[in-house]
C-alpha cells in the first residue's frame, strides 16, 4: 500500500518584491516527505533554505503553488486554523533557542503543553523525563541566562518534542554550538525520532550532519535538487 505524504509540495513559487524590484526566492520546488524521515536541507546563505522551512511549516502563507502538511493545504486555512494545526502536530528548534528568560529550563519544556491546553501531572512527569534524559534535571529551576549555549539548546529540543509532535522542523540547530555540544543535540534529536517516529526536516550547513539523515535536499539559486547519498 502506497503511504501518504505527510508533506507535499507542488509547484511552489516565492516571490519578494523589494525597492529594487521583484525577486524570485524560490522556484517550482516539488517535494514528498513521508513520516518519520529525516531530511537535510541544504544551500549558501541566501538561497532561501529558511524560506522554505516556514511555508512548509504553515508560518508564511505568501506564495504560489500548493503545499500539504498532514493532509491539509495550508492556504486553505485561516491563520487560526493553521495555528492549532501548528499546536497539535509540529514542534520547532531555532538556532537562538528562544527560550522565555522569566520561566526556568522546566517551565520552558513545559510550555507548549500550558500553550496546547494539555497540561497536567502525567505530562508534567514527562516534561520532567525529558529534563533528566538531556541530562539537566540538576537544571529544573534555572533561568536560561544561568545556562551555556548548549544547556539552552537541549532545553529547546525538549521543549520541542514534549508534545510528540509528528513533524519537527529545526533552522540550524547547532550553528552557535561547539562541536561537542553540536554532536549532543545531534544524538539526543535521532534518539527522539526513532523512539516517537517524529518526521525530522532540518535546515543545516553541517554536511556530517545532513549525511546522517534519510535523504539531502539541495537548494541552489532557488530550485530544490536531491543528493543522492
Amino acid at each position: 500500500m502506497q503511504l501518504e505524504p505527510i508533506i507535499e509540495v507542488s509547484h511552489l513559487n516565492k516571490i519578494v518584491s523589494t525597492h529594487q524590484g521583484f525577486i524570485q526566492i524560490l522556484t517550482d520546488i516539488n517535494i514528498s516527505i513521508f513520516a518519520k524521515e529525516k531530511i537535510a536541507i541544504l544551500g549558501s546563505s541566501g538561497s532561501g533554505k529558511t524560506t522554505l522551512l516556514s511555508i512548509l511549516a504553515g508560518l508564511d502563507h505568501h506564495y504560489d503553488g500548493s503545499v500539504k502538511l498532514l493532509g491539509s493545504e495550508l492556504k486553505s486555512l485561516t491563520e487560526n486554523q493553521r495555528a492549532g494545526l501548528r499546536k497539535d502536530s509540529v514542534g520547532f528548534v531555532f538556532q537562538s533557542f528562544l527560550l522565555i528568560p522569566e520561566l526556568t529550563a522546566l517551565q520552558n519544556i513545559c510550555l507548549p503543553l500550558e500553550i496546547s491546553g494539555k497540561y497536567s501531572a502525567p505530562n508534567l512527569r514527562k516534561a520532567e523525563v525529558l529534563l533528566d534524559r538531556i541530562g539537566l534535571s540538576a537544571r529544573a529551576n534555572h533561568y536560561p541566562a544561568t545556562l551555556s549555549g548548549g544547556e539552552q539548546q537541549r532545553i529547546g529540543l525538549a521543549r520541542a518534542f514534549v508534545t510528540e509532535p509528528k513533524v519537527l522542523f529545526l533552522d540550524e540547530p547547532t550553528g552557535s554550538l561547539d562541536a561537542e555540544n553540536g554532536k549532543k543535540i545531534i544524538e539526543l534529536l535521532f534518539e527522539f525520532n526513532r523512539e516517537l517516529g517524529t518526521t525530522i526536516i532540518m535546515v543545516t550547513h553541517d554536511t556530517e550532519i545532513s549525511h546522517q539523515c534519510d535523504r539531502i535536499l539541495l537548494l541552489k539559486g532557488g530550485q530544490l535538487s536531491e543528493s543522492r547519498q
